[in-house]
């Protein structure tokens, strides 16, 4: 009969190895980022007084017109 010699890396290794790997990448993948920290001290940002926010401009009133239903 031939004889096999057992490889240091039997299957149920590989597949134990691969399951860790994948719970791994599940937990990474559901865990929340943390934003980066802010220095100590910094000064929240003001909002700006006039404008700076949302604005209605020809390429948003041309989407409107292609969105609509």
């Amino acid at each position: 009969m031939n004889e096999q010699k057992g490889s240091p890396l039997n299957r149920r290794a590989v597949f134990a190895g691969v399951g860790v790997v994948g719970a791994l990448a599940g937990v990474a993948a559901v865990l929340p980022l943390a934003p980066p920290a802010a220095p100590v001290g910094a000064a929240p940002k003001a909002h700006p007084e006039a404008g700076g926010g949302y604005q209605v401009t020809q390429h948003v009133l041309q989407y409107y017109r292609t969105a609509r239903v």
